[in-house]
């Protein structure tokens, strides 16, 4: 009941996946291991002063658990299997296994160099980032408030979007019940035996629950649309699915060195496109929502904090790449830009915009009150 009346005071699930996504795209146009640390540091702020103690919040460690996962994978096939950078500063030399001539540029064991593991360093850290930022936002909103502000012209992805929006959150619930489960029986829930027993239970059940209720949504008529003229269903389409095509070579054009003069006009068009698509596309949809999310005052704050660093540290790798991109041939130590610094420090506004978290009481199901 309190997270029922609660819900007009919360923010809209949207914001905080803007916001995430913002300071994912923000890392990935920096090397810079300060930058990067600072982005980890702030994402982690955000998400303990304004998460809740439903089970998706909980899913913030597992995230870095895999951030952390990635990043050591990454050092892991920089010294196993080498790096493209060259360098001079060996660190030492693995025995080399020789292999075939087809496989020319590719080595297994080897020399070790100081140079490539720092640059394999700097480019885990980015992508350990960027999984962290994704987390931040499983731990903030709600993913069943969140499919319901879905417009109207993805319903018919809806089903698929709710089994894969909450089968991690299910799956992390799943498996802290279970372990505790097995502690009080005086069982292992650690190392390998303790995967092993937990892993397959925690799996089966996690996507039974996230099928059943998309079975659940199917059976009450989610997804069902009105006629409307082929015209309109055609126009829809060609809008939704270019505006898609531009938003994606845009994004693409913006993560290169060379795309700066068309990335940002083909990404603009593409979200122009998209959105009227979408637009055009929600006639289909019948349906009315109950008690819809708002988008306040405070959603655009939170989502515009995020926009900012994004757009500040875009512009920062253009001006000055040398403070975003150190080098590693030779090895220079980073040095923290001032104003780019100060432009991440922007993501920290919906700590202190945000409503506070609600101790609202979530049934032992995971599932949300209706």
């Amino acid at each position: 009941m309190t997270e029922r009346l609660g819900r007009h005071n919360s923010l809209h699930p949207g914001a905080w996946w803007l916001w995430a996504l913002a300071l994912g795209t923000a890392a990935t146009r920096t090397t810079n291991p300060l930058l990067l640390a600072l982005l980890l540091a702030v994402s982690a702020y955000v998400v303990a002063s304004c998460r809740t103690a439903a089970p998706w919040a909980r899913s913030y460690p597992a995230f870095v658990r895999l951030a952390l996962a990635v990043l050591l994978l990454r050092l892991f096939f920089a010294v196993a299997l080498g790096s493209p950078v060259p360098g001079t500063h060996t660190l030492l030399t693995l025995p080399e296994v020789p292999l075939p001539h087809w496989a020319q540029g590719i080595r297994i064991g080897g020399r070790v160099t100081a140079e490539g593991v720092v640059f394999a360093l700097y480019d885990g850290l980015r992508l350990a980032t960027l999984l962290v930022c994704v987390g931040a936002a499983n731990a903030l909103a709600n993913p069943s408030r969140l499919l319901k502000s879905l417009p109207g012209a993805l319903y018919e992805a809806g089903v698929a979007v709710v089994v894969a929006l909450t089968f991690a959150p299910n799956l992390i619930a799943d498996g802290r019940r279970l372990r505790a489960a097995r502690r009080l029986r005086g069982r292992p829930d650690r190392g390998v035996r303790g995967l092993l027993h937990v892993g397959l239970p925690v799996l089966e059940g996690a996507l039974e629950r996230s099928v059943a209720l998309a079975a659940a949504m199917d059976a009450r008529g989610y997804g069902r649309s009105a006629d409307v003229p082929d015209r309109v269903r055609r126009t829809t389409a060609v809008l939704t699915l270019g505006g898609l095509l531009g938003v994606c070579a845009g994004s693409y054009g913006l993560l290169t060195e060379d795309g700066g003069t068309y990335a940002f006009p083909l990404l603009l068009g593409g979200v122009a496109a998209a959105l009227a698509g979408l637009h055009l596309g929600g006639r289909r949809s019948p349906r009315t929502r109950y008690r819809p999310d708002r988008w306040d005052g405070r959603a655009w704050l939170v989502g515009a904090s995020g926009a900012a660093v994004a757009a500040l540290l875009t512009l920062a790798a253009s001006a000055d790449p040398a403070a975003l991109r150190p080098g590693v041939v030779p090895l220079v130590s980073p040095v923290l830009p001032l104003w780019p610094a100060a432009a991440v420090l922007l993501g920290l506004l919906p700590a202190f915009v945000a409503p506070a978290p609600a101790e609202s009481f979530v049934p032992p199901s995971g599932k949300e009150p209706s």
